[in-house]
């Protein structure tokens, strides 16, 4: 079996593109991958166009750690965030086609399961007035569609400091969701990067009387001694991960110590096998796995690829309950959470189990999608 090409589709959302890959091969069988870039969708997929030339046309799809291996290294540049996205949509198409093949699930290639139900926390669901009536009546809603753990930044517009007045405001969210929904749902508190380690670490100590599961990025991700300083100074999960586009560079980030989940998105770490190679060095320094997640149907059925046969995964973002749900209909077979456990159970369909619908897809044209997380009224995604 050869793969004959690829064919690109790019589904548009005011804030978000995600781009779709369909890899051909000669024997009829195609596979399907999936990426979300922000501001960076043309790069993309002009690069694709020059790896289906030099590196994937003629490839054989069974051959995955191959082709990755000539992606990544075969043009001797630094492979950073837009050719390790590349690399995923097209790894993760081929796992779909060996799949389809064998018919298997990837999981079962990938040495087969450990769980048959991977727990999720929504996101997205806070796209509403930034009130304390209004997060505790959305959070009310995402209870009550079976999530058992959601996550949001209530921190606005913040940047390295933030001020009594704002500090006490985005506390006040925190309470107020807290209250939405009780003890034993898990909250996660997202930072994006914002925060100086002095602020990060005040805000954590304000922030440990609401229990959250973890604080997600407390300072900007290029800085690991400022991180291992906040890690240092809360008994809180930190979690980070998902600007980190190559497995290798979570080498210094295991050796500090200073993260308790790692986060990594399987559609720009290289796709899924590259994400379980990085799951398993992880486990050995007892660290959880809870992929960023924030693509369409398709990254998130790879995702639970992963969840599936991975020991230390801990749990999955989805946005598509909330967030652009609409976007569920370009993909047949979408995963959906079992509202009985909050969880997604597991799949048996050969690949990934879902397939693009093309026609559908045609229906969102790309967009000049921004997503500006230091703009006022970010939170609600509707860009000017």
């Amino acid at each position: 079996m050869r793969i004959t090409g690829i064919t690109t589709h790019v589904v548009g959302t005011p804030w978000r593109n995600l781009t779709y890959v369909l890899v051909h091969t000669d024997e009829g069988l195609t596979g399907v991958g999936e990426t979300r870039m922000l501001g960076r969708t043309d790069a993309l997929l002009g690069y694709l166009r020059e790896a289906e030339a030099n590196h994937i046309a003629g490839s054989d799809p069974f051959a995955v750690e191959d082709l990755v291996r000539r992606m990544k290294y075969g043009d001797f540049g630094r492979a950073g965030e837009i050719v390790m996205s590349g690399i995923a949509v097209v790894e993760t198409a081929c796992w779909d086609i060996k799949g389809k093949a064998l018919g298997v699930p990837v999981w079962q290639l990938l040495g087969g399961r450990v769980t048959e139900r991977v727990p999720a926390y929504a996101n997205g669901w806070y796209t509403t007035e930034r009130t304390p009536e209004a997060y505790h009546e959305a959070a009310r809603g995402v209870v009550a569609r079976g999530y058992r753990a959601l996550k949001l930044d209530p921190f606005g517009a913040g940047r390295l400091e933030l001020d009594p007045a704002a500090s006490r405001y985005a506390i006040s969210l925190v309470e107020a969701v807290r209250d939405a929904i009780g003890p034993d749902t898990e909250l996660m508190v997202e930072m994006h990067g914002r925060f100086s380690p002095a602020t990060a670490i005040r805000l954590a100590r304000e922030l440990a009387p609401f229990r959250p599961a973890w604080l997600e990025e407390p300072v900007p991700p290029e800085n690991l001694k400022a991180l291992a300083k906040v890690a240092g100074k809360t008994e809180l999960a930190i979690a980070t991960g998902e600007r980190i586009h190559d497995r290798i560079e979570f080498r210094e980030l295991f050796e500090s110590q200073a993260a308790d989940v790692i986060q990594p998105d399987v559609g720009h770490i290289g796709g899924i096998l590259e994400a379980r190679k990085l799951a398993a060095t992880a486990e050995t320094h007892y660290v959880t796995v809870a992929p960023h997640n924030v693509g369409g149907s398709v990254l998130t059925a790879a995702s639970l690829q992963l969840a599936a046969c991975t020991p230390n995964f801990k749990v999955l973002e989805h946005f598509n309950d909330f967030a652009d749900a609409e976007i569920k209909n370009v993909v047949r077979g979408a995963p959906e959470i079992d509202p009985e456990t909050g969880c997604f159970p597991l799949s048996y369909a050969p690949g990934l189990g879902v397939e693009l619908d093309v026609d559908a897809a045609a229906a969102f044209p790309q967009q000049r999608a921004r997503f500006d997380l230091w703009a006022e009224g970010w939170e609600k995604r509707r860009p000017k």
